[in-house]
Parts: C-alpha cells; sequence; structure tokens
C-alpha cells in the first residue's frame, strides 16, 4: 500500500440458490468438471512478475450488479477452482482465498496462493472468486492515469488535478458499470452466492489484508456457513482504510532502525535511525528534486529521469511491506546522502513495474468512498511524519466526484463471534500492525493471534506458516497449534554493502 494505492484485500454476495450438505462428486465429463451447480473447464493461471502457473478449473458465475433490480445488468464473477490433490477429499466445505487491495483479483494471484496453501490443498478444495470490479469480473479500471498515478507523479497532483482525472474515470466506468453496487457488502453477497451455487453448507475464508475484512463481514452476516476464518495482515472493521498509512509507516520505520541498531555491523555501517535520514533526504528534493541517469530494470538501458520527494516516500513505503526489500533501504539511502541516485531510482522504477496494473482502481473507489471516506478525520500529528499530512487528503479526494454506494448499519463494529479464527501479523508490517490483530481478536473467543518477528506485511507462506495454516482448517482449534517452528523466523539484516549483509 504505497500512497494512493492501497494495499489492503476482498470478496462475496447473495444470489439465491439452494445449499446441500452434501455436494455432488466432480463429473470429469468431456462437457466439464462439475463443483455443484458450476460447470467449470481446465485452464491455466499464470502470475505477473513470477514466471510461474498453475493448472486449475475456471468458470464464470452470473450474479445481478443490482439484487434491487434482479431482471437488470449482470455480472459474470470470474471463478477457479483448484482442486485437491486429495482426490477422495470433501467438497462440502472448501476454503475460499479472499485477495487484497481493495482492487486486487484472486485469480490473478493464484501462482502465490497455491505455493501458501500447498499443505491445504492436501485435503481441501481452493475455490478463488475474483471480487466483482476486479480481474475479470466487470474490472473497474480506466486507461491512464485515472487508474492511479504513479508516486512520481503525485508531486505534481493536487485535489483538483485528482479529482478531474476521477471524473473521467466515472464517466468512462458508469457506460458498462454502476459503481453504487462494487462494496464490499455487495462482494460478501457474491461469495454467498458462489458458496450456495457449488453446494457447500459451510466455507472456509483466508483473507490478506483487505481481504480480512471481506472474511469479517462474510462471517458476521453469515455465521452459519462460516466453518473457520484465517486472517493475514488483519484489518479491523472500524478501521478507515487509508487514515492511518502516515503514522503505521513512521511505527515500522521505528522498528526497522531498532533492529538495526540491535545489530552490530548495521549499527555501525548506519549510525543515523531511518526516520532522520528520510526526513531530510525528502528535505532536499522537495527543494529541488534531482535529474538522475540509472540503469531500466526492465531492460539494463541507461536512462534519465527526475527523482521527486514522492518517488522516495512511495519507494521506501513500498519496501517496507517485506523483509527482503526493506533490508535494502538503508544501503540506497545512503547512496542518495552520497549524491549517487542511481539506485534508488531503478528500485523505484523497478517496483511500479511490479505493480502496474495490479490493481483496479475504479473498484478500489467504489469500496473506500462507500466505507472510508466519511469516516476520515484529519490528525494534525501527521504532519510530522515522513508521509505528511498530505497522504490521507489526497487519497481521498477523489471521493468528492466518485458515486457511492451504501454502508449498512453494524458495518464498522467489531466481529463478536464464536467461529474457529486463526490471526496473523508480521512484526513490522507498515500498514496492518500486530495491534490490528489484537484489536480483532478480542471478539473471536475462539480466536488466537500469531505474530511474526522480523517479518512485514502478508506472512501466510513464511516458515512453516502453511503447515499451521493446513492444521488449524482441519482441527478448527488454533489454541491447540504448536507453534515453535515459528520462533526461527527472523527479519533480514540490512545490506551493508552490494554485496549484501555481514556474515
Amino acid at each position: 500500500m504505497r500512497h494512493h494505492r492501497n494495499t489492503l484485500l476482498a470478496c462475496a454476495g447473495l444470489l439465491a440458490l439452494t445449499a446441500c450438505s452434501n455436494a455432488p462428486a466432480p463429473d470429469k465429463a468431456a462437457t466439464g468438471r462439475h463443483y455443484g451447480r458450476v460447470t467449470f473447464q481446465p485452464c491455466t493461471l499464470a502470475e505477473a512478475g513470477t514466471g510461474g502457473n498453475v493448472e486449475a478449473q475456471c468458470a464464470t458465475f452470473e450474479v445481478p450488479e443490482n439484487r434491487q433490480a434482479p431482471q437488470g445488468r449482470k455480472i459474470a464473477l470470474n471463478l477457479a477452482w483448484l482442486p485437491a490433490t486429495d482426490e477422495g477429499a470433501a467438497l462440502e466445505d472448501p476454503v475460499f482465498f479472499l485477495a487484497g487491495g481493495p482492487g486486487q483479483a484472486a485469480t490473478e494471484h493464484a501462482v502465490l496462493v497455491d505455493a501458501a496453501l500447498r499443505e491445504v490443498r492436501k485435503q481441501r478444495h481452493v475455490v478463488l472468486v475474483d471480487q466483482r470490479g476486479t480481474g475479470r469480473s466487470n474490472p473497474l479500471k480506466c486507461d491512464g492515469p485515472e487508474d492511479g498515478p504513479s508516486v512520481a507523479d503525485m508531486d505534481s497532483l493536487d485535489e483538483g488535478a485528482l479529482q478531474a482525472i476521477s471524473r473521467k474515470c466515472v464517466d468512462a466506468l458508469s457506460k458498462h458499470a454502476d459503481l453504487r453496487f462494487y462494496t464490499t457488502t455487495e462482494a460478501i453477497r457474491d461469495l454467498d452466492a458462489v458458496r450456495a451455487a457449488i453446494g457447500a453448507a459451510q466455507i472456509n475464508l483466508i483473507g490478506v489484508s483487505y481481504g480480512t475484512r471481506v472474511a469479517q463481514q462474510y462471517a458476521g452476516a453469515y455465521p452459519q456457513h462460516t466453518r473457520a476464518i484465517v486472517l493475514d495482515g488483519v484489518a479491523p472493521n472500524a478501521l478507515v482504510v487509508g487514515g492511518e498509512f502516515a503514522r503505521r509507516f513512521d511505527d515500522a520505520l521505528a522498528l526497522q532502525s531498532k533492529a538495526c541498531a540491535a545489530d552490530a555491523a548495521c549499527r555501525a555501517r548506519y549510525p543515523t535511525d531511518l526516520r532522520t535520514r528520510l526526513l531530510a533526504l525528502k528535505q532536499r528534493l522537495s527543494a529541488a528534486p534531482v535529474e538522475v541517469t540509472y540503469r531500466d530494470p526492465s531492460n539494463g538501458q541507461e536512462k534519465r529521469d527526475k527523482l521527486s520527494a514522492s518517488t522516495v516516500t512511495g519507494l521506501t513505503h513500498a519496501f517496507s511491506y517485506m523483509p527482503a526489500t526493506t533490508s535494502l533501504l538503508p544501503l540506497v539511502l545512503d547512496e542518495a546522502d552520497q549524491g549517487r541516485y542511481g539506485p534508488l531510482m531503478s528500485l523505484a522504477k523497478f517496483m511500479d513495474g511490479q505493480v502496474s496494473g495490479q490493481m483496479a482502481r475504479g473498484m478500489q473507489l467504489s469500496v473506500i468512498c462507500a466505507e472510508d471516506a466519511d469516516r476520515y478525520r484529519p490528525d494534525p500529528a501527521d504532519a510530522d511524519t515522513v508521509m505528511g499530512d498530505d497522504l490521507a487528503r489526497l487519497f481521498f479526494s477523489p471521493c468528492a466526484v466518485w458515486p457511492k454506494g451504501e454502508r449498512p448499519a453494524g458495518f464498522n463494529q467489531p466481529l463478536v463471534s464464536k467461529v474457529p479464527a486463526l490471526l496473523m501479523s508480521g512484526e513490522q508490517d507498515p500498514v496492518t500492525p500486530p495491534s490490528y490483530g489484537e484489536a480483532v481478536l478480542k471478539g473471536l473467543s475462539n480466536g488466537r493471534h500469531l505474530v511474526l518477528r522480523g517479518q512485514g506485511h502478508n506472512v501466510i507462506g513464511q516458515g512453516c506458516m502453511p503447515k499451521l495454516v493446513s492444521q488449524f482448517i482441519e482441527s478448527t482449534d488454533a489454541k491447540a497449534l504448536d507453534a515453535k517452528c515459528l520462533d526461527a523466523i527472523d527479519g533480514t539484516p540490512a545490506f551493508t554493502s552490494f554485496n549484501g549483509w555481514e556474515p
């Protein structure tokens, strides 16, 4: 989640189909493979940036865009089914994976999902639903800057400019979508419609980042159909998505600096903490952006571009998500302090390329403008943060022109439930810190919260977590898990040179 590009996640909905407790066995006839009433066809799912792919079964499932007008426009939800590797696995209570954002599509992350849930898939079927407005489920994307200006562009944009490009996006998307009906509430109704269609009496929900909001909303609305929930990078229902980015980022920087100070080699190489160095660099670039010669990370060609304060802030925030990238920050900042900006610019371009096109900006705005924007209250303390107090204001400014859906009463109340729940957080997560998980855990009497030392945002694939998640899904007893294996997980030491860190 950097600047305007939120990285929290989602799913779900309500088409009335009868659920049955005993789902029919898959039909492998030439007409397709059936899961309940849905017919799937073989497909291959690839993921940008991974070079990998996953063999799956794919289908579409139609739901009304506006459930108050069921004869009106329909949305063809894009579905993928990753069958259990054990052909005798039961079909009645599969796992539904809920992607983040808001704005990410579950099927576009199938490779990473398959890796993280490799143990789960031995005994459980996994279902991916592209949330309405994402992926191939009537995606709400605009061509050009209105689909999300890059961090490098933020210095030249104000509220008026963001609202102008958002109006263009509204005009374009309104030709094939009513933007009021692409919220979390409509998404969980879609999820329940899919659940009923495949004949599953109950489902297990695994939500990542914004997907944890979706999982909580589904469990609250459909407790009888929720067998268990797994929340990775927990976003409380009361959280104003985008309203706390600046403070949480400063908290993460403090933890990273503390880890460096505890390591002799890092402490000697970088005696000044990250926050102080970032603020000094931002101040210099705000006063005078610099033209930088750098190597294009996609092809190695030498290029030249402007490095601004927003570029630096966006890069460091993005790099704070994962220990492997966080470890590079002190070194590239040190290079910049010496007037060598090339490595920092190359990394900024690399990160822009990695996230480009992954977020459906229109769907993101439909969620945020309906569920978060009106609850945002400026915090004067943001002015003293690395990100500053402009971030949230710019983040929510498109909502002045965006069509707004409804947020039901009680939407922001904490989930209070006996549903079996496994929560997990990264110690240094810059957007959903462990304190968020602890807050949500208070309402979950059958829940447990695991915090992974030295880790960032989204930890379900780290170390022995895949094994623990599988054990939990089978037993639904989070408190009985032996989580000692997590003690072996730690952060990645900071690079002290381009050869790596000290041995």
